[in-house]
């Protein structure tokens, strides 16, 4: 029988929810998929959103829920974006920021993101400039950012914030957890910012990307967005029991959390003693690495042939001899570290 591919090429996070999650899932009733939601009744969109504003300590009336972290960036791009509006993003970024703006028929302006030592910046000078010049609609922020993994300082992040009052703001926190789980910033920002919106996700850091459960906050001069995502009927029941589940295990998601920490120093150190090749740090749960033009294809094939899916970049401006790795389960690491040591042995590049 042959052997499954080690998908580790999206992100997802391989260790799966919580116990609890599955437990949730398992007691489900009639009420979770037969019956409308009735939270409406007590003045509150969801149970979910109830919890999340009581954690985050924020009126649960700012406390947006979507199909999952896409979902609330493309509603939020469609609510305020117009035609020949401009919409800023970082250039190492998400494809689907600019497949979003170009929805709305808006124009793309990209910031920079650089390389440093030993991981990308955000080059905010640039960014702040070309604010100035191109006075945007809206500006896109990712921290940690994807595919590049770097977070934005949060002095760096107030500095965009206070320059940048006519514009909607959004910060997404899609990875947000893998490099510390503290909430403390989130009500501080949104009170401070009427125009900003931080969007985060269960699909990565609590392991439920199918289930596709975003959610968000919204600053208090977004009541229009408020009103362009009002589901009237309610979310999705079922989900929002499993996500429930999730909060209420840190304990499984901290150990979790940790191992992938332990792993990422693993994968750094092995990939960087490969002569051509880097691995940025990142605050992610996977890391972006340059590698040697004249093995991509070779590298590409070999780790094929082993079962290992890695995300290979193409077309893509000055990131064409980069590899993206998800961090898997320690099994699929160590297997992952193997195969690329093989590699270079095999190809004399040790």
């Amino acid at each position: 029988m042959e052997k499954e591919p080690i998908f580790l090429d999206r992100n997802e996070n391989n260790y799966g929810p919580a116990p609890a999650c599955y437990e949730a899932l398992r007691s489900a009733g009639v009420e979770q998929m037969s019956w409308y939601s009735k939270d409406f009744s007590r003045g509150v969109k969801s149970a979910l959103s109830e919890r999340l504003a009581r954690d985050y300590g924020v009126p649960e009336s700012i406390v947006l829920l979507g199909y999952g972290g896409e979902d609330l960036l493309k509603q939020t791009v469609h609510c305020y974006l117009a035609k020949g509006d401009t919409i800023m993003i970082p250039t190492h970024s998400w494809w689907y920021y600019k497949a979003i703006a170009a929805e709305k028929g808006g124009f793309t302006v990209e910031y920079p993101m650089l390389p440093g030592p030993e991981s990308f910046i955000y080059d905010v000078e640039g960014l702040l400039r070309l604010a100035r010049q191109h006075g945007p609609r809206v500006v896109l922020i990712s921290s940690p950012n994807n595919p590049t993994g770097n977070t934005l300082d949060p002095a760096d992040l107030r500095r965009v914030l206070h320059e940048l009052v006519g514009s909607v703001v959004v910060l997404d926190e899609a990875y947000w957890g893998f490099g510390g789980v503290s909430t403390n910033y989130v009500k501080d920002l949104i009170n401070d910012f009427p125009n900003l919106i931080i969007i985060r996700t269960f699909s990565k850091y609590f392991a439920m990307a199918g289930l596709r459960i975003g959610y968000a906050f919204m600053g208090r001069g977004l009541t229009q967005l408020s009103q362009f995502s009002a589901r009237y009927l309610g979310y999705n029941r079922l989900s929002e029991n499993v996500a429930l589940a999730a909060l209420d295990s840190p304990d499984y998601y901290a150990g979790i959390s940790a191992r992938m920490i332990e792993d990422k120093e693993m994968l750094y150190r092995e990939i960087n003693r490969l002569p051509g090749f880097k691995a940025y740090r990142s605050s992610a749960n996977f890391i972006l690495a340059d590698i040697p033009p004249a093995q991509k294809e070779a590298l590409k094939a070999d780790l094929t042939q082993r079962g290992l899916i890695i995300k290979f970049f193409k077309n893509e401006p000055f990131m064409d001899y980069c590899i993206r790795i998800t961090i898997g389960t320690r099994e699929q690491n160590q297997a992952l570290a193997s195969a690329l040591a093989a590699f270079a042995a095999e190809k004399g590049i040790l």
